[in-house]
């Protein structure tokens, strides 16, 4: 098989946050870096995500300052530099849906706890606000009610940013095309794009969220490392909806998260997280958005749904596996030979996760050689091994574009009329 072969320091699987902000960091080191991408960028996760940078404000419910709230509590100071361009990488350009969220409880006695462990252990304490300085919404709420720091960007726009940044070591590939040449599970010699084109390089990174698991696998790399926690979304949109950014919390948990953005044609569009986003994967789309609404009205009382659109969508949250599956505590890097396989578990850990793996690749590895022998059916170790500069990739490559919201791709939206009771009515589960 012939073809030129471009030696590379870091190739990376997955265009979302954490890959293409990876790649950022690498370029601005000086470092031969490219991301591949065999979708549109931030297609998942990324542009599903409410857009929150959380400073740890759910993992402090209990009063408890745990490991996740202690991990994750720098991150708001370090994004808010970055997006104000004093940091690299410069966001300025990223659009902010708001600089704070607010956070208001219930009358019950299990949202008045949760409200006093939200003042344990943060960088970004919530401060109450008054009464008469409320937004319209949130009058009608009878308990206390206050303004969190912590900003919320449109992860649409950052994928924007990242990749406009980076356009021209962004490259789409088919992966029907794609063939890995390696010798020993996590050992990449190269990867063949297409006939003519093929990648040797130093180091690969997957963060291609629940693209992982398949990547692993196609460079021998069985064991399962990977894990799954489902989310079904409820989106509203139209209607006499405020942009609006908060969370409800009742005991240990956020009941609802709220976030809002203005849609293509101008209407408000709500994402709606939180509790009820989790005890909606056992929910169909109709059983749900009965439930919301009657969550959104519960806990916005002043909250007119009458002329909304309703949708949801379904989304995995992949992350490095834990025993019993319960949520990780931090960012996970995994390293088997050559490769390094990331999660970054939340979108506001992104640049911690970008910095371990930065440090890992810096680290002296073994290089993959030429002699090494490779599995069968892999691309032959005589192939020729033109050693070119990365500016010799095809300049008329495919470039990947950036995948639209879930409020712009859904394509079924119920009236309030159209949702009818549940057809097995049953209360709302309990807060663990």
């Amino acid at each position: 098989m012939g073809g030129c072969f471009v030696d590379m320091d870091v190739v990376i699987f997955g265009g979302g946050a954490a890959g293409l902000w990876l790649l950022d960091e690498l370029t601005r080191r000086g470092q031969q870096a490219v991301l591949l991408e065999a979708n549109a960028l931030g297609t998942g996760q990324t542009v599903a995500a409410q857009g929150i940078i959380h400073g740890g404000l759910k993992y402090t419910l209990q009063g408890l300052l745990t490991n996740s709230a202690t991990s994750i509590r720098e991150m708001p100071a370090l994004w808010r530099e970055c997006l104000d361009g004093v940091r690299e990488p410069d966001l300025s350009a990223v659009q902010r849906r708001s600089n704070e969220c607010f956070l208001w409880r219930t009358d019950s006695l299990s949202s008045r706890l949760g409200m006093l462990g939200a003042q344990f252990g943060l960088r970004v304490a919530p401060q109450s606000v008054s009464k008469d300085d409320r937004p319209e919404i949130l009058r009608g709420c009878p308990g206390t009610v206050a303004r969190l720091p912590e900003q919320v960007i449109s992860t649409v726009s950052l994928i924007e940013v990242l990749a406009t940044r980076n356009r021209e070591w962004l490259l789409k590939i088919d992966p029907a095309r794609v063939v890995f040449e390696y010798g020993e599970p996590g050992e990449v010699a190269s990867i063949r794009l297409d006939d003519d084109v093929a990648l040797h390089p130093r180091a690969v990174v997957f963060t291609a969220g629940a693209g992982n698991s398949g990547l692993r696998r196609r460079v021998g790399l069985t064991g399962e490392a990977m894990q799954r926690r489902p989310l079904h979304m409820v989106m509203l949109r139209g209607g006499r909806l405020p942009m609006f950014q908060g969370h409800c919390i009742d005991g240990a948990k956020t009941r609802v998260t709220i976030t809002s953005e203005m849609d293509s044609s101008g209407r408000t569009v709500w994402q709606v997280g939180g509790q009820i986003a989790e005890d909606g994967v056992a929910w169909d789309e109709q059983t749900l958005l009965s439930r919301a609404r009657e969550e959104l009205r519960s806990v916005l009382p002043n909250i007119d749904l009458s002329s909304v659109e309703w949708s949801t969508y379904r989304v995995d949250r992949a992350e490095g596996i834990v025993p019993g599956g319960k949520r990780p505590e931090s960012v996970q890097v995994r390293r088997e030979g050559n490769c390094l396989t990331a999660w970054p578990t939340k979108l506001a850990l992104v640049p911690q996760l970008v910095a371990e793996i930065a440090e890992a690749i810096a680290q002296p590895a073994r290089r993959v050689s030429e002699g090494l022998r490779l599995t069968p059916g892999s691309v032959s170790s005589q192939a020729h091994r033109a050693s070119v500069a990365i500016e010799n990739l095809p300049h008329d490559w495919p470039r990947p574009t950036v995948a639209f919201p879930p409020w712009e791709t859904a394509t079924r939206w119920l009236t309030s009329d159209d949702l009818a009771a549940p057809s097995q009515p049953a209360a709302l589960p309990k807060a663990a």
